[in-house]
This record gives structure tokens, sequence and C-alpha cells, in this order.
């Protein structure tokens, strides 16, 4: 057994022998990488109803980003200005887990998603992607592969870290790297914003504004769509997206990217092999200077959303739920809203989707996850973002 699942297995045995259960975002503020708060003992923490949700109150984070359950039920939280947490959900104490890449912190940019590999508890492997230098100004995401080893202390560190992908070009400016990673069926999945530069997400000489589909290793599957184009080009399962900042699997395996659009017209997409999504040729919104994009219905040769969203919904992250806590909406997606500060439900007909149902947060949901207890893990957006965990009211 590799050392880090065996700490793992050590510690989850330890929790039970103590009876332990279990548009474009503004530039955000910028915080030291102080070390995440419980906000109470498990017995005091604060409790409250919003809409049909019984939302418990975990944690609090610096900036969150990203949050992904490893097997012993433990939580991955990244911050945006550079830190990764590992959580203890029964008691809310975060520890640290050094060996982070540096990252350019500034806009929409820094440390971005955390994703265990599916089989962590054999290799200890995990991805994180995260907004990378480059020269002179310009900066562009990538992804990395390493083998995260826990201590006793409940924290851990990311060895032999090795970047495995990159945006192509590195670009100026510091909005939309997207960067969502997602595991299915052997391949690695990931999104890739056009970092407002437009033009690029019809540029096949380009992996911005795409989605990609990649071996575990960053290499490319040989069975891709473009994989005979080479270069760049052999990576894009699909192109013509703005901003996927949501990327997941229905129940059949079918990906489905949430992204956000320009002025109006945020999407929620169904991810064919080789499709063209349209941007910036075609968007259900305008530019933010007021100039018109043409609506899809006048291209039909670009796929058209499942869903558009005006006034948008400026969507986070998205999940497909499968899990015993509210049976009545599995095979339903949630997304997380940045503005519209919300979750958002989704139903599905075939191809089709439409928003089921909206639900006041009261703050910027940065992210949305299901845990392995069949509840609803959410964190909120900026300094001091809670960590909730959803469960039916009552």
């Amino acid at each position: 057994m590799h050392r880090s699942a065996l700490t793992i297995t050590l510690l989850s045995l330890a929790l039970a022998a103590c009876g332990d259960g279990n548009g474009a975002a503004p530039a955000a503020q910028s915080g030291d990488l102080e070390a995440a708060a419980p906000v109470a003992d498990a017995a005091e923490r604060e409790v409250r109803e919003i809409g049909p949700f019984s939302a418990e109150t975990i944690a609090s984070f610096n900036e969150p980003w990203a949050l992904s359950f490893l097997p012993d039920g433990r939580l991955l939280v990244s911050e945006r200005s550079g830190a990764l947490k590992l959580v203890d959900v029964a008691t809310g104490r975060a520890g640290d887990v050094t060996g982070v890449p540096e990252v350019v912190y500034g806009g929409q940019g820094g440390f971005g998603d955390v994703v265990p590999h599916p089989q962590f508890a054999d290799n200890g492997l995990v991805y994180v992607s995260f907004a990378e230098a480059g020269d002179g100004d310009t900066a562009g995401g990538a992804v990395a592969r390493a083998r995260l080893v826990l201590d006793e202390s409940g924290g851990g560190r990311l060895e032999d870290l090795q970047v495995i992908w990159r945006q192509v070009p590195k670009v100026s400016g510091r909005g939309h790297y997207a960067h969502r990673i997602a595991f299915h069926d052997g391949k690695l999945w990931i999104s890739s914003g056009e970092r407002q530069k437009f033009d690029p997400a019809q540029d096949m000489q380009s992996n911005l504004g795409k989605v990609l589909r990649l071996n575990e290793d960053g290499s490319v599957p040989s069975d891709n769509p473009f994989a005979g184009q080479g270069e760049v080009a052999a990576q894009v399962w699909s192109l013509g997206h703005r901003n996927p900042l949501g990327l997941a699997f229905d129940g059949s395996g079918q990906p489905w990217d949430i992204e956000m659009g320009p002025k109006g017209g945020d999407e929620l997409n169904r991810v064919e092999r080789g499709a063209n999504y349209g941007y910036p040729v075609v968007s259900n919104g305008d530019h933010y200077d007021g100039r018109p994009i043409p609506d899809h219905d006048t291209r039909p040769e670009f796929k058209a959303p499942a869903i558009t969203w005006t006034p948008v919904i400026s969507p986070s992250s998205l999940v497909f739920y499968s899990g015993s806590l509210f049976p009545q909406w599995q095979g339903n997606a949630f997304a997380g809203g940045l503005s519209s500060q919300s979750l958002v439900r989704i139903e599905f007909d075939g191809d089709s989707a439409r928003e089921a149902e909206r639900f006041g947060m009261g703050a910027r949901i940065r992210g949305v996850r299901q845990g392995p207890d069949g509840a609803l893990w959410v964190i909120e957006d900026g300094k001091d973002g809670r960590l909730l965990r959803l469960s039916p009211k009552g």
C-alpha cells in the first residue's frame, strides 16, 4: 500500500475510534495565507435554514476556489491566493498542505481546482490547476499532478509535482482561466477559458476556449476528434467556449459544461465530440461595450446551448447529484452562482435541460460538490468564505 494511502487508513481508523462522524468575477481582495479557522465545535456550529436546506457552517477560508473529498471523507480546499487545506469535516479543523506550486495571484487568477485521482487510495495522486507566470507580464492556466503525503498533524505535502498541461499561448490579462478538472472513464478533462481574448476560442493552434480530453499523464488520446491535426489541436474535444467554470458528467457519462457568457448569455452546454459552440462568433449575450453578438439561432452550424441565462447567474461550478439524502433530485445538476448568489437546480430530459429551481444563498457561491454522506457541500466566494453542508431541512 502507498504510504499516503496507509496514512489515510490509519487516520480514518483513529477517527472512528474516537467516535467522529463521518459576467466575469471581480478582482478579489488580497489576503495572507492564514489557516482556515473552525467556526465552532461540532455541537456548537451555526445551523440555519435556506429554502429546503439545513445549512451547517463547517469552517471558513480565505478566498476558497475549489473543494474535493478524499476517500476517507476529509476535504481538500484550495485558496486562490496560493494555499491548500485539508479539512476534517467532523471538527472543522484544517491543516496546511505544503508544496503547492507558485501561482500568479490577481484578477481571476491564482490557485484553482484540486481533484484526487480516481485511484487515489492506491496511488496518492492529486491534480491541481493554477495560473502560471509566463514571459513578461503574461500568464496562463496550468495543471499539475503530485503525490499527496499526509502527516500526523492533519496536514501534508505535495511531492514530485509535475506540470502536465499548459494553456497555449500565455497571454496578458488575468481573466478567464477556467481550468476546471474532471476525471471520467480513465481520462483527464480540462476546461480552458479564452482568457478574454475572444478569437483563440476558434483557433485550433491554441487550446484557449476549449474543452480538452487527455490521458492521466497529460498525453493525448489517439481517439480524440482532432488527434490527426497534432500539436495542441489534438488535445481538443470541443471548441468555441468562453469561460467554462463548471465541468461535470451525468449518470450516462455525458460531459456538460457551464460557462459565463459576456453581457448576458450564460450557457449550459452538452459537450459533444468535435462540436463548436460558436464563441465569439455567436452568443446569446453581447459585448460589455455594447456591441452586439449574433445569437446562436443565426448560425445553425454552431452547437446551441441547452440553457442560456439573461440576466446572468454567473456560474462558478457544476455537479450532478446521485446521493440518497435528496432522492427526488437524483440525476439533477446543481450550479453555483456568483453574482446571483444562488444555488441553481437543473433538470434534464435527454439532450435538453431547464432551470428547475433557484435557491438564494445570500452569498456568492464559488464551488459545489456532493459529499460521501449525500449532502451538498458548497463554498462561498471571497475572504472568510464559509464551507456549508446542506442537508434536508427538518
